[in-house]
């Protein structure tokens, strides 16, 4: 009769065990549930906004991305790049690359609090891809060595070129691409500040003769055009003067800008007169010819002053210094160079 009973007890013990797991089978499929549907909503949110979930595994170095495709940022499939620590490290800039590593290692070294660092990586096509990345240590395992970390980075290349745009735009002028007024007296600072122990250099202000004629009759395209043309010129007379191989420019580095209408400013590095009076009369030659441009035959000229400079001469004097002598050539005839 104890036997029967205890096979009676061990019966009813069993179907209570099966009860329960089939509980926590229910319970453990709605939570698998839940977890999906909190997924699905966490990636829904994130969708669009570039930012990208990941977790490394410390010891082994692999990485996990939670809400998009290993190797999506940079172009990558995950054969074409493991997920692994190695594989981001490989894809960073080579001028970011050494101190992203080493903010990063200091913060699994406990010397930091947290890793964040914005950079750029190199995508598959060799274009840049800017990256605002940040994570910290979540797990330590049982000696109090990091097991884990966590973080998020955001692709943030869209804003990065916007933000290089507007830079450009403030710094140069929007129909030639050269400098701007603003970027050339920045320009003209930095030269004083580099060369304290001797002449600066030198300005050269070039004012066009004969434009308004030609904007008049052809029209602000064709003058727009003409600006364009003349803007390549004086960049390719002075790189063929004053770049570094040549011997006699030595280091006679170059600024080229527009002031707007037809007005342009040369800044060098140099002092040599006799180099600088060979650069105008390059100009000049170009346009002693009627010009051939967009099918049209124009008499153009430039009227050009040269002021040298030293670490004493503030911009706005040597300015009006090259700009009286441009104008002195205006008087006596134009299409020539004067110094001040």
């Amino acid at each position: 009769m104890a036997v029967q009973d205890n096979i009676t007890q061990l019966q009813l013990e069993i179907e209570q065990y099966k009860l329960k797991i089939k509980q926590l089978e229910r319970e453990n499929s709605h939570l698998t549930l839940v977890n999906k549907r909190v997924n699905e909503q966490l990636n829904a949110a994130l969708d669009g906004t570039g930012l990208c979930l990941w977790e490394q595994h410390i010891p082994s170095g692999n990485l996990t991305i939670f809400n998009q495709q290993w190797g999506q940022l940079l172009g990558f499939t995950r054969q074409e790049l493991p997920a692994h620590i190695d594989s981001w490290k490989g894809n960073l800039h080579p001028d970011d690359k050494d101190w992203v590593i080493e903010a990063f290692e200091s913060h699994v070294a406990g010397k930091a609090e947290t890793y964040q660092a914005v950079h750029r990586m190199i995508h598959k096509d060799g274009t840049v891809a800017w990256v605002s990345d940040r994570g910290r240590i979540i797990e330590h395992d049982i000696n109090g060595q990091p097991l884990r970390i966590m973080g998020a980075h955001v692709d943030i290349t869209k804003e990065k070129r916007y933000e290089e745009e507007l830079a450009k735009l403030a710094h140069r002028d929007p129909l030639t691409n050269l400098l701007n007024r603003t970027a050339l007296v920045k320009a003209f600072k930095k030269q004083k500040q580099q060369n304290r122990q001797h002449n600066c250099g030198a300005l050269c202000f070039i004012d066009l003769d004969g434009f308004k004629v030609v904007n008049d009759h052809l029209g602000h395209r064709y003058g727009d055009n003409l600006l364009i043309h003349i803007a390549h010129q004086l960049l390719h007379t002075c790189q063929q003067l004053f770049n570094p191989g040549n011997s006699k420019a030595k280091q006679d580095h170059f600024h080229v800008a527009r002031f707007g209408g037809d007005e342009f400013v040369i800044l060098t590095q140099c002092n040599d007169v006799e180099l600088l009076s060979e650069m105008a009369n390059t100009l000049l030659d170009l346009y002693r010819p009627p010009l051939e441009l967009d099918g049209e035959t124009i008499n153009i000229g430039l009227s050009i002053g040269i002021s040298l400079f030293d670490e004493l001469d503030e911009f706005t004097n040597v300015c009006e210094q090259a700009d009286k002598a441009m104008y002195s050539v205006k008087k006596h005839g134009k299409h020539n160079v004067m110094f001040w």
